[in-house]
């Protein structure tokens, strides 16, 4: 087997906050505790999303929860040529192709319908590229290391966007390309990534690259049970140690770790090193939603 090779792959539309955390904080000790490789990737292939500082401070952020990286930082904005040989190489076997459609015209529809997959519908427009679903790995099917067999009809999904009409980079491609060139062993994320697992399935098998293992989390959810994120104007996490040191220890109670309660106010070496040692993932409930713990008032 190939060994273990985790990743955390934030895009800096902003600073990370408690339900990064989670992610992040997860991957980490999934990693070291198999004595693995834990890699950053900053997913900055949209600029108009990702002020300037931001990555930056993502990466001060991590540092200052002890949560180090290895080799490199990995910048998407870097990667045009590796994503468009991907794409040119899903054309080439008919499993891409260029659509002018609009969202507006398929208002009514679910999932995209397909229209443009034999034919440009309007080629004087602009034309995004999307995955023919219909004709790759179907039923898609894994076992999630927390939530089970997971098992999807692609048709019910639709063909994702791989590149946008605007020539920037979609998601779906570009994880994909990356996961698959840095060797990326186990994946390790929020559970509202879930259902955007069947497309990168369908594009690992389509560009013959090795399936990662799946481990979605509880996602962490505010007042109102909105999940926390940059839009809902979740609180930025610190970076002052006397307010990192119990947000560090509240992740590990929010990740069911039960770490024991003098270990609130211990250095976060300390706190790392226990949760290391100690990090089970038979302990987290598998539950979609997550309520936030009372993280902000302890720090």
């Amino acid at each position: 087997m190939n060994r273990y090779r985790g990743r955390f792959a934030p895009t800096p539309s902003g600073p990370l906050h408690f339900g990064s955390l989670i992610a992040a904080l997860a991957s980490f000790l999934d990693a070291r505790q198999a004595g693995g490789e834990w890699r950053l990737r900053i997913e900055d292939i949209d600029p108009p999303r990702c002020p300037a500082g931001a990555a930056d401070e993502i990466q001060r952020q991590l540092d200052a929860f002890g949560l180090h990286w290895d080799g490199p930082v990995l910048w998407q904005h870097a990667r045009d040529e590796a994503y468009q040989t991907a794409l040119e190489h899903l054309a080439e076997r008919g499993l891409a192709y260029p659509c002018s459609c609009s969202r507006k015209q398929w208002r009514g529809y679910p999932v995209y319908p397909g229209w443009c997959r034999n034919a440009v519908c309007e080629p004087d427009k602009p034309v995004a590229w999307r995955l023919r679903s219909d004709l790759g790995l179907c039923p898609v099917i894994w076992q999630d290391r927390l939530f089970g067999e997971q098992r999807f009809d692609p048709a019910e999904l639709g063909d994702v966007i791989l590149k946008r009409k605007d020539g920037l980079w979609a998601y779906q491609l570009a994880v994909v390309v990356d996961d698959a060139d840095l060797g990326i062993t186990e994946v390790v994320r929020g559970f509202d990534l879930l259902d955007n697992t069947p497309w990168q399935r369908q594009l690992q098998d389509a560009l013959g690259a090795a399936e990662p293992r799946y481990l979605h989390l509880p996602l962490i959810t505010g007042e109102g049970g909105q999940k926390l994120s940059k839009q809902n104007l979740a609180p930025a996490l610190p970076t002052r140690d006397a307010s990192v040191r119990p947000l560090l220890h509240a992740a590990l109670r929010a990740l069911d770790q039960a770490p024991p309660e003098a270990l609130a106010t211990a250095p976060v070496t300390e706190q790392l090193a226990w949760a290391v040692e100690a990090w089970s993932v038979a302990r987290i409930r598998p539950r979609s939603e997550r309520p936030l713990v009372d993280a902000q008032a302890r720090a």
